[in-house]
């Protein structure tokens, strides 16, 4: 009887934690499936590093250049980035269709010739920023006593 009620209780133990996972995986998705269109995937999730490389873009509105990505990242952020990290970031962002460019000719003799991509968010990398910028501010409700202390 006694191994029969420790059963009972460890499973009721795991379905409390199964439903626990559920409930916060739902309240995270929900920011991210509100968006698609009908025939449409829900929008892509993005990740940390991606959310820093779209705010950079956003931040740099009159130069929205690589190079100047690259130093936004690690004046601000204090990300070290290397060239092929953030365009293949770029190029994830831009498959997910959060990002676009396009090439402009570069007279920068240090170029060689090589176009420059002209970067720009797009309306659904706007809405990825407002959904991930939704979840921070919910999962941040409430701890700022926590935070606020040394």
């Amino acid at each position: 009887m006694c191994a029969l009620r420790t059963i009972a209780t460890e499973a009721s133990t795991m379905v409390d934690a199964v439903e626990e996972d559920f409930v916060s995986y739902t309240r995270y998705t929900k920011y991210f499936s509100k968006t698609a269109l009908p025939g449409q995937l829900p929008m892509a999730k993005i990740g940390e590093f991606e959310l820093l490389v779209v705010l950079a873009i956003l931040r740099q509105a009159d130069n929205p250049y690589a190079n100047r990505i690259r130093e936004d990242l690690q004046d601000n952020a204090g990300r070290s980035v290397t060239r092929g990290a953030l365009y293949r970031t770029l190029d994830r962002l831009n498959t997910k269709g959060l990002i676009e460019w396009e090439l402009e000719p570069s007279s920068t003799p240090e170029r060689g010739g090589h176009p420059m991509r002209r970067l720009k968010v797009t309306e659904a990398g706007l809405e990825a920023v407002r959904a991930s910028r939704a979840v921070l501010f919910d999962f941040f409700e409430g701890l700022g006593p926590l935070l606020d202390r040394p």
